[in-house]
């Protein structure tokens, strides 16, 4: 096979001389409905951003909204979305869509990156406030005019812990409330607390000493553990500050403190937690978990909401999704904001903000399908890769997308150099069916493409199209834990005709059951696999804190 030499633009990269086993893949589908109850025309159904989208941060300007989520080792990183209807979201960028606008630092794990962000909006300007974990200068903080992008390259904090948020006072002065370890010695494991530090972003640099004002929680008697993801905000003459404590799995609960003064001293909620769900009965029905982590939005109207996170297991507390931006409207009791009473549920649908509805190309919950045909000069702002690319080894085009094959498999990541030839989509249903085609692939012994499934480098499947000493078959990969190899092991092999192709490929996921499948051009559609567990893909299982991810992909060994 003669090679052939690709020219375009990626990211500020240019790809040249391809390989003689390039894939191209024609196109990938998406099909998802996790059902769920009817959902009316003045209502919303929660989460209103499905799938890998954790630690939302969301602000009004005006008659708009805008909400930024974690993305941890992934590339473009944090997603930016509008809204005007407070409910249905698009997304119009990425607040770190340049490769060398940060450095990810260490590649040991995929779970490292970028941690919980922050939004704000002062003077014209947008912000994005940001832990880059396990990078050489931890908080920094982007600016844009356009939250659109472009973005700035990163204003560094010089603060220490994580979670920095940012807060203008009346009279302009910029603060940023982040966590961080108490002075002296951690009474317990888990033992936080919350900081104050002004900050000249003229200058840039800090002003005056840091301030404590929350040292371990809410009721610090009871050792709470890991107080963090802070926001202050001002309201009829107070000042309230907001933290999630508990950790970000089934403990997870959203506390509010007040003072007069932005400095403190803070004085706790009476009626904390304002929201969360670690009281409820673990077995009950489709339960909601993990709820925290949330920003107090005011409408124009006076009304007030929050957006936060959760989950939605599957099994136990099993699920693949990751962590989940959710939606419920706030309440005020004796000066104080409730999100939802103790012992509730947080509900499925609820009725919508009083604001005209918003027009929403794709819908970020609820039946979604859409296909990918990647015939634009660039990816759509949605499909990532592992940490920034440092090669070019994807193009896309009138004949869709191609990728170079990788000497570094997914379970490789971070140990050797180099990175996975692989583009990744969030996950954002217990039960979708993903497929792709692969137009063309003539792979050498060693190398195959097809479609990724991935929660990290611990915990993935691969299914795709390969070449080995017997010929050319559809295989199907695990990885299942750290002791597996980096490819994962073969469970089932179909030889295929040397002249295959093209070749669909086919993965249904429904909660812990998955089946993978393929079909020949105008075939049907022949079983490759049936009946593997999908549940090695939850956090419980291959750990971490993060979502699913699919896509295309393509390893030569």
């Amino acid at each position: 096979m003669l090679k052939r030499c690709v020219l375009t633009l990626i990211a500020g990269l240019t790809i040249g001389t391809a390989w003689a086993g390039d894939a191209v893949f024609r196109e990938v589908r998406y099909r998802g409905d996790d059902g769920g109850p009817p959902v009316a025309a003045n209502q919303y159904r929660n989460p209103v951003v499905a799938g890998f989208y954790p630690d939302p941060s969301a602000i009004r300007v005006g008659d708009d909204f805008y909400l930024v989520t974690s993305t941890f080792g992934y590339f473009p990183g944090l997603p930016v979305f509008h809204s005007t209807d407070l409910v249905s979201w698009t997304q119009i960028g990425n607040a770190i869509h340049r490769p060398g606008q940060i450095d990810y630092g260490q590649k040991e794990e995929l779970t490292r990156g970028l941690f919980a962000a922050t939004l704000a909006h002062h003077d014209g300007t947008f912000y994005v406030a940001n832990t880059c974990f396990y990078c050489d200068r931890g908080n920094f903080v982007v600016t844009a005019r356009d939250p659109a992008g472009p973005w700035s390259d990163p204003i560094w904090l010089g603060i220490p812990g994580i979670d920095p948020s940012l807060f203008f006072d009346d009279d302009g002065s910029a603060w940023i409330v982040h966590n961080g370890v108490p002075d002296g010695e951690l009474r317990y494991d888990g033992h936080r607390a919350i900081w104050l530090q002004q900050f000249d972003f003229d200058k840039r640099e800090r002003v005056g000493e840091r301030i404590l004002l929350v040292d371990g929680g809410a009721d610090p008697a009871t050792n709470p553990e890991h107080v963090e993801g802070p926001h202050i905000f001002r309201h009829d003459g107070w000042y309230y500050l907001t933290a999630a404590e508990g950790g970000t799995g089934e403990q997870h609960a959203q506390m509010v403190w007040r003072s007069r003064a932005l400095t403190g001293p803070y004085q706790p909620f009476p009626g904390n937690p304002s929201l969360t769900q670690r009281d409820l009965d673990p077995n009950r029905p489709d339960p909601v978990t993990s709820t925290g982590h949330a920003q107090f939005i005011q409408l124009k109207d006076g009304t007030w909401w929050a957006v936060f996170l959760a989950t939605r297991p599957y099994r136990g507390n099993q699920y693949n999704l990751g962590r989940e931006t959710f939606l419920l409207p706030v309440t005020w009791e004796d000066g104080w904001p409730l999100i939802l009473p103790r012992g509730e549920r947080v509900p499925a649908v609820v009725q919508r903000p009083g604001l005209p509805r918003n027009p929403q190309p794709l819908p970020t919950t609820g039946p979604i399908a859409w296909t990918e045909r990647f015939h634009a000069p660039s990816l759509p702002p949605s499909w990532m890769t592992m940490h920034p690319p440092e090669t070019a080894w994807y193009a896309t085009g009138a004949s869709g997308l191609t990728l170079t094959p990788s000497t570094m498999p997914i379970g490789a990541f971070g140990s050797v150099p180099g990175q996975p030839a692989y583009l990744a989509h969030r996950l954002q249903h217990h039960k979708a069916t993903i497929e792709t085609t692969l137009a063309s692939f003539d792979p050498a012994i060693g190398e195959l493409a097809g479609l990724a499934l991935v929660q990290n480098e611990y915990g993935h499947y691969v299914l795709g199209v390969e070449r080995d000493a017997q010929g050319l078959a559809v295989s199907l990969y695990r990885r299942a834990g750290r002791e597996g190899t980096p490819h994962g092991d073969r469970l089932a092999r179909i030889p295929l005709d040397t002249e295959a192709m093209p070749v669909s490929l086919r993965l249904r996921i429904d909660g812990p059951r998955l089946d993978a499948e393929y079909a020949p051009e105008s075939g049907e559609w022949k079983p490759v696999a049936t009946g593997q567990d999908a549940s090695l893909l939850s956090v419980e299982t291959a750990g971490g804190f993060i979502g699913n991810t699919f896509g295309p992909y393509a390893v030569r060994r």
